[in-house]
């Protein structure tokens, strides 16, 4: 049985890879974080603190378990932020990268990476793997350097890059474009919208299966993993209306400029799915049946 060490378990994405690996029982995990573990259930796997930012640190719990690969999904992903903190979004997300890339290289390690379609400037889109980047950010400059460093280094590696992941996580302390467009509709807060920027968003039990088949299937390379719906965010918020039947009154569509954003944000992404539904088995859902999804799990939390 493979052995899949985690970063970042207690993220989104994090905390869905841990479920399905407790579910399904194919791997042997090693979830971590920085601090305490936040997923509800501590039995079948194992929980280490590790802190991404402090390679001997990194390097100690790594040795200590000897995984099969590390799926690194910790990164500084607030793209403003970024823009803002770039000291640290380079820490975050370049320099982290480099500490791992050592460590699996030492050790034979696989390294499945998350990646983001802010690495292209979105007059193209939707893209290929093959597709040239242009980063209009630092969040975006910071994930294609990463991407740089594990392409030219000698390790094992798969990229995997996705789009807006949303979700919900038992003590709903992680917010996405989802859950604050039908918490605000609910309290019947109007909302400004963006209705000049387009993407495919994904569903975080989609793109916790896709980093799971990257390691089944010893992927190497870049892999598109998105979801397969494309629309604006201004769509996005209407049809997230839609299916809970809230008032989409309230939705104010607004160009990007308006919003006094420090980061750039790309006009139009979107990823062509074709090599990762061929290669690996990637099945993403539709928006809705992902909504749907959700739904079920608000109603049993």
């Amino acid at each position: 049985m493979k052995r899949i060490l985690v970063t970042g378990s207690n993220g989104l994405l994090g905390q869905k890879i841990t479920e399905k690996i407790i579910a399904e029982g194919q791997f042997d995990l090693i979830a971590t974080s920085v601090g305490p573990n936040r997923y509800p259930v501590t039995e079948g796997y194992t929980y280490a603190e590790m802190d991404i930012l402090n390679p001997e640190n990194v390097i100690r719990v790594v040795e200590l378990h000897q995984p099969d690969a590390i799926i690194h999904t910790a990164a500084m992903t607030n793209v403003d932020t970024a823009e803002v903190q770039q000291e640290l979004a380079y820490a975050l997300n370049v320099a982290a990268v480099k500490t791992l890339v050592d460590v699996c290289l030492a050790h034979n390690i696989q390294l499945v990476h998350l990646s983001t379609d802010f690495i292209f400037d979105g007059a193209e889109g939707p893209y290929d793997e093959m597709a040239a980047p242009n980063p209009l950010s630092y969040y975006g400059k910071t994930k294609l350097e990463a991407e740089e460093v594990i392409k030219n280094s000698q390790c094992r590696w798969a990229i995997l890059r996705t789009i807006i992941v949303y979700g919900i996580v038992n003590d709903m302390s992680r917010s996405n474009i989802v859950l604050w467009a039908k918490g605000a509709l609910e309290k019947g807060d109007p909302i400004n919208v963006v209705n000049d920027q387009w993407r495919m968003p994904t569903l975080a039990e989609d793109l916790a299966d896709c980093c799971l088949l990257a390691v089944e299937k010893d992927a190497y390379g870049v892999y598109n993993a998105s979801g397969k719906d494309m629309m604006s965010i201004a769509e996005l918020v209407g049809r997230v209306a839609d299916f809970w039947g809230l008032d989409k009154s309230l939705i104010n569509e607004v160009s990007g400029a308006t919003l006094n954003q420090s980061a750039q944000r790309p006009a139009r992404t979107g990823f062509i799915l074709d090599k990762t539904i061929n290669d690996l088995g990637y099945q993403p859902h539709s928006f809705e049946e992902g909504l749907a999804i959700l739904d079920q799990q608000m109603t049993k939390s």
